[in-house]
């Protein structure tokens, strides 16, 4: 018995292709962002989750305060910002392949890939302002609501 996979319906099939070439190959530099990317992340990822999990007291450590004390470091705020920036953009560059293969009509691959793109923008800005604003200790909050790491307003 066998299986016949139906080739995806992608606008830039090699009979489209011209000999002449125009402009940047976005395809091939996609492609590569998602080899340096992932393999990027997973060393981010490993580093994050041994730094989290194995080192001091374990996952009995992880909580508010943790996070706090973390992010006070810019080396573990750029850690953290770079490992939300690459999986964000490597994701977006997954799904607009996946939109680009599937999507049968020019339209709906524009509405998708518009889609992916406000989603994968608003998520790094919104991901980095909190990484970079954050503070657990915000001025004027009510003593009761503060950690007990803070100092008394």
């Amino acid at each position: 018995m066998s299986t016949t996979i139906e080739t995806p319906r992608s606008p830039y099939s090699r009979e489209a292709r011209t000999s002449v070439k125009r402009g940047v190959n976005w395809e091939k530099w996609g492609w590569i962002y998602m080899r340096v990317s992932g393999v990027l992340l997973v060393v981010l990822i490993f580093g994050h989750l041994f730094v989290n999990l194995m080192v001091g007291e374990g996952v009995d450590a992880l909580d508010f305060a943790f996070v706090g004390g973390k992010w006070s470091s810019p080396f573990w705020q750029v850690w953290d910002v770079l490992m939300l920036w690459l999986a964000l953009i490597h994701g977006g560059n997954g799904m607009r392949t996946i939109v680009n293969d599937y999507a049968s009509t020019r339209l709906t691959r524009g509405i998708f890939k518009s889609a992916i793109l406000a989603a994968v923008v608003v998520l790094i800005v919104l991901g980095t302002l909190v990484v970079f604003t954050f503070d657990p200790c915000p001025a004027g909050a009510p003593a009761d609501l503060l950690p007990s790491f803070c100092p008394a307003s």
